[in-house]
């Protein structure tokens, strides 16, 4: 197997955390209405209270990504989890075809779905859960 230099897959790592506290700023500050219209209808609890506690989730999230390096594994799994947990709001953006973040056709929705997957592998390798033990020192 190729070996990844350990820089590229830190660089990634904080990239993600970075890309993570980004999101989660924005839940809370500018992009609230275009974070609501992925809430699922069938959440039983406020669509802003949801995103006001998914923004939170993510700061908490991208921070620990970023400056909890003995933990990244634990985090890796966790953002993993988080991903995969918030993935139902896409399905729902999608079934639903509600226009958000410049998808406003099917088309656009549906391949959103497929950038799920990536986000998951991302903070999997990036956090070595996953093909650990392939860098190299540079």
């Amino acid at each position: 197997m190729r070996k990844t230099p350990v820089l590229i897959r830190s660089a990634a790592r904080v990239a993600l955390g970075l890309m993570l506290i980004f999101a989660g700023l924005s839940h809370l500050f500018f992009a609230r209405h275009e974070f609501m219209a992925q809430v699922p209808p069938w959440i039983p609890v406020d669509p802003g209270l949801v995103i006001l506690i998914s923004g939170v989730v993510e700061i908490i999230l991208g921070f620990c990504m970023i400056f909890f390096i003995r933990q990244k594994k634990n985090i890796g799994w966790i953002i993993a989890a988080f991903f995969i947990a918030i993935f139902p709001g896409n399905i729902s953006q999608y079934v639903n075809g509600i226009d958000a973040f410049g998808l406003n056709t099917d088309g656009l929705r549906l391949a959103r779905l497929f950038l799920q997957p990536v986000f998951v592998f991302w903070a999997l390798w990036s956090t070595e859960v996953i093909f650990a033990g392939t860098d190299t020192k540079w």
